[in-house]
């Protein structure tokens, strides 16, 4: 059975912002290899259309982005959307019961599932679904943005920090129940 995983980058005061600020190079590096280990993502709308940026490749690209897009492409991914009527590559859309598709996914699998955005997260913390929660601490302060927290914050305890580069602690949470 998979492990249902919500991990995001986070600032000092509680906010996930991808646009605010990005990855060291040694962090995306930890992601491209998270990647390539997950069962697979889940995502609300939203995010699903950010993340399909990786769906085409892009000149200017690196080494490493194309091995985050190779491992991205690969993942099977869930979209859970009432509005997007169809989805890209390797993705299906969840369009109703969102417990019993995810429960459903969880069982097909093996691994870690990305669970991508605090909406998304919060619904599922909601129904008690998320198996770990990964906050990427980094030295930033933000205005604005959503919090990692999009709803009441669970009852949680700590299992590991880790150093990841020069300047990100990894904090690693689960439920406490």
């Amino acid at each position: 059975m998979a492990k249902l995983v919500f991990g995001m980058n986070q600032s000092l005061n509680g906010y996930v912002d991808h646009m605010a600020f990005a990855p060291s190079p040694t962090l995306f590096r930890h992601f491209i290899e998270e990647a390539q280990r997950q069962a697979g993502s889940v995502y609300r709308r939203q995010m699903y259309e950010i993340m399909r940026y990786w769906d085409d490749d892009h000149p200017e690209w690196g080494a490493e982005e194309r091995a985050f897009a190779v491992a991205w492409r690969s993942q099977p991914k869930r979209v859970v959307s009432r509005s997007l009527k169809s989805v890209g590559p390797n993705a299906r859309l969840v369009e109703n019961d969102l417990e019993g598709a995810i429960r459903e996914l969880k069982a097909e699998h093996d691994g870690e599932i990305e669970v991508a955005g605090p909406d998304l997260a919060r619904s599922l913390t909601e129904l008690g679904l998320i198996d770990e929660y990964r906050i990427y601490l980094h030295p930033v302060v933000l205005g604005h943005g959503k919090p990692y927290f999009a709803g009441p914050r669970p009852p949680l305890r700590l299992m590991a920090n880790d150093r990841i580069g020069e300047d990100v602690i990894r904090l690693t949470y689960v439920p406490a129940s």
